[in-house]
């Protein structure tokens, strides 16, 4: 058994928001009872206890939508004019990069990433994948590294087609094999999705393949979904619908499936994904990065639609993520009163929902018999904190560098802020040799 206490408790657990000097004990996976540390230390004796000295405890932190593939974009130069479009962004850049990508640069990709998630706390990861000319084991490659760190990972590989049939067909093949591989295992660690690009990369020809091998599945489709607007005109020239509806004529949407962004929807779309009970995923930092626009997110809340909030690979830090929805909404708005409920919502209530479609037990919170998924954050209050004023003090107080200490599935998987049984100073060494290689052939 492990004790963490002697510091601010966060639970986002409505019947005990938060404990003043709290604890928590782990048993195996699970948390087995919380409290005053005095309570805690009292009931179970002898057990190793990591003092949080005052420090902010509180649940792990999940990211619904992440691209581990794009790692190596950081500090990458490409020759030629400027990208203008988010078109242009998708052929000059990312397109460029994921046709060249081996599975070693795949395996690092996947480290740097994953190390840069527990250090900011992130303790649940969705990837979205994309590797055309090595789709073969790729999400299984993904899936070792997430293994080798301690990490908990739900993975899909990005079909579309824009490399051809074949690699089209490799991709289906990929997203069946590690949903059964995970189906199989229900080690409760790591699931799979069925992935997708989007509308305008997918024939109805393709989504026909699509829908059809995963007949029998039980699990959902992972898609961007209306995200630039050439989506919506590509859609409607050629299928003479929005894509919301093209993919609801496919019976994509569903309670399971993930659509991420849904930036050019109308109501009868929104309609449409309530109908469903699909789930969004908003990533204001990458919406804005790609002027792209602002998702409609807060008026999916407002409607009853399950909306998390995830990076996209702009950031591993979900802190950051969380001040850039509050600020987007109401930049775009015009209303300095929006996006303040509606963000702590959707990261530490709606991310939570997302998660236990595909992970057993409780995520997200603290509570018994909750995943023992939690993190210690280093931020001393120059306000006093109280059960009604919590999440200002994280959205305005913490950053991902905050977090010194994460514990996933009840392991400690970083304390004072140095990652445990791996040497990340080497893991980077690699990185940097295996990103410059792959920066020469592209």
């Amino acid at each position: 058994m492990l004790l963490v206490g002697n510091g601010r408790l966060i639970t986002q657990n409505t019947k005990c928001p938060y404990i003043e000097n709290g604890c928590i004990a782990i048993e195996n996976e699970k948390i087995v009872d919380y409290g005053t540390t005095e309570e805690i230390k009292k009931k179970y004796k002898g057990y190793e206890f990591i003092d949080a000295e005052g420090k902010l405890i509180m649940p792990g932190i999940i990211n619904t939508h992440m691209h581990i593939y794009s790692a190596f974009a950081r500090g990458m130069i490409l020759n030629g004019n400027p990208s203008t479009s988010f078109l242009d962004i998708l052929n000059n850049l990312w397109w460029r990069l994921d046709k060249k990508l081996s599975l070693e640069d795949v395996k690092y990709s996947a480290y740097a990433t994953y190390m840069d998630c527990i250090k900011y706390g992130v303790t649940t990861v969705f990837d979205h994948h994309a590797s055309p000319y090595v789709a073969k084991e790729s999400l299984f490659q993904i899936s070792e590294v997430a293994k080798d760190l301690g990490i908990r990972t739900c993975l899909c590989y990005e079909v579309s087609d824009r490399d051809g049939e074949e690699i089209l067909k490799e991709g289906i093949k990929e997203n069946i094999d590690f949903i059964k591989y995970c189906k199989n295992n229900n080690n409760n660690m790591q699931a799979g999705m069925f992935g997708m690009h989007a509308s305008f990369t997918l024939s109805d020809k393709s989504l026909n393949m699509c829908v059809e091998a995963m007949e029998g599945m039980d699990t959902g489709y992972h898609i961007h979904t209306a995200e630039g607007i050439d989506d919506l005109h590509q859609c409607v020239r050629q299928h003479g619908k929005r894509v919301v509806e093209r993919l609801h004529d496919f019976n994509i949407l569903k309670d399971n499936t993930i659509a991420v962004h849904c930036i050019h929807v109308n109501s009868h779309e929104l309609d449409l994904l309530k109908e469903t009970n699909t789930m969004v995923i908003h990533n204001p930092e990458s919406n804005m990065g790609n002027a792209v626009g602002c998702s409609p997110a807060l008026e999916m809340i407002k409607r009853g639609i399950t909306v998390g909030l995830g990076t996209d690979g702009y950031t591993s830090d979900m802190f950051e993520s969380m001040k850039a929805a509050n600020l987007i909404h109401k930049h775009h708005l015009c209303d300095p009163s929006v996006a303040f409920l509606e963000v702590p919502k959707m990261v530490f209530e709606n991310n939570r929902k997302i998660s236990e479609k595909y992970f057993s037990g409780n995520l997200g919170i603290i509570d018994k018999d909750a995943n023992a998924d939690i993190i210690i954050v280093d931020y001393d209050s120059l306000t006093p904190i109280n059960e009604n004023n919590i999440n200002s003090h994280i959205l305005f107080g913490v950053m991902g560098r905050s977090v010194d200490t994460t514990i996933i599935n009840g392991k400690v998987l970083m304390k004072n802020r140095k990652l445990e049984n791996i040497d990340e100073k080497q893991i980077l060494s690699k990185c940097r040799e295996v990103s410059k290689c792959l920066w020469n052939r592209i």
